[in-house]
């Protein structure tokens, strides 16, 4: 089996998750300025942890990950603004060589969809054109290795100083 260093295969991914996650909340800023009075300033922080037999090891202090191993993300949403945050969408990587962990996502008050195109388009259960032995085609549900990134929906209002999370599990194959 071969094992994976956190630091050379995941943590670009968690990099790149982090950029994409605060770009959802770019709504927070008015031409390049800080939002003003009443608008909301979003913070993202996304973190991970892998279980291990000591307990939980933060993602960065993992050294290598083994096939099978689970990864649990978290991802943290801040409205440090002074007024809510509406229609508010925080977007959490399925990094390359992983596997979406099934029914992992979690969060109080948000719906979970999945993407399995990079991010272009998000679906309760993504499904794709199946070829059939008779030569037709059928719509069948993705499979689970097929998912990009989940993104959790919340249809409330982030309230000003409130703080919402979200998280979900992966694999490494």
């Amino acid at each position: 089996m071969k094992q994976f260093s956190i630091k050379d295969r995941l943590l670009p991914a968690l990099f790149i998750s982090v950029m994409v996650a605060s770009g959802v909340a770019a709504f927070s800023l008015r031409n390049g300025a800080p939002a003003q009075n009443g608008t909301p300033v979003m913070k993202i922080t996304l973190s991970g942890t892998i279980a291990r037999s000591s307990g939980k090891v933060a993602i960065e202090k993992a050294g290598s990950v083994n096939p099978g191993e689970v990864i649990n993300y978290t991802i943290l949403s801040n409205n440090e603004g002074s007024g809510p945050a509406r229609d508010f969408k925080t977007v959490g990587p399925i990094p390359a060589r992983t596997i979406y962990v099934d029914g992992s996502a979690k969060a109080e008050g948000a719906i979970a969809v999945y993407s399995i195109d990079g991010g272009k388009s998000y679906f309760a259960k993504p499904m794709i054109d199946e070829r059939q032995p008779d030569g037709t085609t059928k719509r069948v549900p993705a499979p689970l290795s097929m998912y990009t990134q989940v993104r959790f929906e919340w249809s409330n209002p982030i309230a000003a100083n409130s703080q919402y999370s979200a998280s979900y599990q992966v694999r490494l194959k």
